[in-house]
């Protein structure tokens, strides 16, 4: 499944990746999703900062590499998820941590 990147709670709207990775790649064919706890609306989108797609749905497949944020009319803006395609990938899982958590890392190429 998904994993939100912040602790529940931390913030209303939050950005669900598939595959969960907190470093995500274009050739893994990434997923979003835009999740709030209200009724589902008009998501808006933003790559690089800049208003990239209004009125979209509320998940879909990544085109290119990016920052990208949803926004929902009455929770805010996500936190920010970064999609890359780079070469070579350092993966850490798209989850909270603690200190002291076993981890298991992805290098990816």
């Amino acid at each position: 499944g998904c994993c939100p990147l912040s602790p529940a709670g931390a913030q209303t709207t939050q950005l669900f990746i598939e595959p969960p990775w907190t470093l995500a790649v274009l050739w893994d064919r990434v997923t979003l999703t835009c999740q709030d706890s209200g009724t589902p609306g008009a998501t808006t989108w933003y790559k690089d900062g800049q208003r990239w797609w209004q009125k979209g749905p509320d998940h879909f497949l990544i085109p290119e590499s990016g920052t990208y944020r949803c926004e929902r009319p009455n929770n805010g803006l996500s936190p920010t998820m970064h999609i890359l395609n780079e070469r070579l990938v350092l993966q850490v899982p798209a989850q909270a941590l603690m200190v002291g958590d076993t981890v298991t890392l992805h290098c990816r190429g």
